[in-house]
């Protein structure tokens, strides 16, 4: 089904109320991306909307107005559930919501995800929740446990449906469905429509608007190269790389965990600021890990594609991929991490001689035949990418009412930090991160472990 409607290039043309207005204004959004010009009006006029859109396109915030111009902040019961593949991108959902509802009244997000004790969520359950975000296997549990009522439910959102499609996640997608009203509004967003999201969509909606919406014009400055592996060492070509290039960071993505390990601890032994993401990590080993990176205090990710989608890296110098991905959706996926938010990127690609059928695939995309490159030789003069900023974690954060705002003034009460030290600052519900210069982290651990915070005391550690 289509449905054709005036195009609008700024939010305030689309009727949203003056607190989403300034919140959009406060967190620097000015014009509509194509998938928010394409999706918003539709998804405000109720309808269900399936949208295909790769990754950055800005379809977060699109789903967030949509789920916030009709919440009665009032009624405290689950008005709208949001599905996510994997914790950290429901975690960096929820983030966004709660920045665009901070204009709004007393709107709550809950996150439910797993990793984290059950108990913690069954108490923020009872307290009441507006809004519900969290990955399939968790929010399953907590309706077979009768801790979730759905009856005032008025939106689904399904996003990245077809990695949660890939991750084996179908049964509990059905029978979660199946306990919601059947007169919700359903938004699926999905970067690539293959046969099983086309399923999928029949079972959540039969009346969505299908909506494809093209790369935006960011993701045309990124830039591909493609170098010869050969027979050299995958973690020495990398490194080779990264002392050429000197990227501020990189994500380095691996088809294995085994060697996405590998090449972290190749990269930490030559002095690299060098950390590894993949499913053999605890839950709490990841989400540290996602904090040093997007602050700044890892200037390099070597991850398995858990991470190609939401991770929420503003500004991404270049990635590179370890021999070609699995499938060519994933690949795009990769270097569409890159060049972001108008910035330039560049995306390297590693082609061994296992990947030429791929690379003969991929070629088709492109208007002239893919030239493989040599490895390129690093200067003798090059150093291994190092931070300049160290990541402190705190035994306190939302539970406590513990702010960002507390934290500057804790580490600027002696008037020996200034604000330029200071990098930024995560506060979670059970913990808090605070990014500061390398040169005052010694400085910065004294005030937080030997004065109070708010009457109280912290612990904090340098990760």
């Amino acid at each position: 089904m289509s449905k054709s409607l005036p195009a609008a290039s700024n939010f305030a043309e689309v009727g949203l109320a003056e607190a989403l207005l300034k919140s959009l204004n406060e967190a620097g959004y000015e014009q509509m991306t194509p998938v928010q010009a394409s999706s918003l009006p539709l998804m405000l006029g109720g309808d269900d909307v399936v949208v295909q859109a790769q990754t950055g396109s800005g379809k977060t915030a699109a789903f967030a107005l949509a789920i916030l111009a009709k919440l009665d902040v009032t009624e405290f019961a689950p008005q709208a559930l949001v599905l996510c593949p994997t914790r950290e991108l429901a975690e960096q959902v929820a983030e966004s919501i709660r920045k665009l509802a901070k204009n709004m009244a007393n709107v709550k997000v809950l996150t439910l995800c797993g990793g984290v004790p059950t108990r913690f969520q069954i108490a923020s359950l009872e307290h009441g929740a507006h809004i519900l975000v969290g990955t399939p296997g968790r929010v399953l549990d907590h309706l077979n446990q009768n801790r979730l009522n759905f009856a005032k439910l008025q939106t689904l959102v399904l996003d990245e449906a077809d990695r949660m499609l890939e991750m084996g996640f179908q049964d509990e997608l059905r029978a979660i469905v199946a306990k919601t009203p059947s007169t919700r509004q359903n938004l699926l967003f999905s970067a690539t429509y293959p046969n099983s999201i086309v399923q999928l969509t029949q079972q959540v909606s039969k009346q969505a608007q299908l909506l494809k919406v093209a790369e935006t014009p960011t993701q045309a400055k990124i830039s591909q190269v493609f170098y010869q592996l050969d027979d050299t060492d995958s973690a020495y070509a990398v490194q080779q790389i990264l002392l050429s290039q000197q990227p501020q960071n990189c994500i380095v993505f691996c088809n294995t965990k085994a060697e996405a390990q590998r090449i972290t601890d190749k990269l930490i032994g030559k002095g690299f600021s060098a950390l590894a993401l993949h499913g053999d990590l605890e839950q709490k080993d990841r989400d540290q890990t996602m904090v040093q990176f997007s602050h700044g205090s890892a200037r390099v990710l070597v991850a398995t594609d858990v991470a190609a989608r939401g991770l929420d890296i503003a500004e991404l110098d270049m990635v590179i991929s370890v021999n070609i991905a699995h499938d060519l959706d994933t690949h795009t996926h990769r270097i569409g991490r890159t060049g972001r938010a108008g910035a330039e990127g560049l995306a390297v690609t590693l082609v061994g001689a296992q990947d030429d059928y791929k690379l003969r695939l991929l070629e088709d995309d492109f208007a002239e035949p893919i030239r493989l490159q040599a490895l390129p030789t690093a200067p003798s003069s090059s150093k291994p990418l190092q931070s300049d900023w160290v990541t402190l974690q705190l035994s306190g954060g939302k539970k406590d009412k513990l702010r960002p705002g507390d934290i500057v003034g804790a580490l600027t009460r002696d008037n020996k930090l200034t604000v330029q030290q200071i990098g930024k600052i995560k506060v979670q519900s059970s913990w808090a991160f605070v990014t500061v210069a390398s040169s005052a982290a010694k400085h910065a651990l004294n005030l937080i472990n030997n004065d109070k915070i708010k009457g109280k005391r912290f612990r904090a550690r340098a990760l």
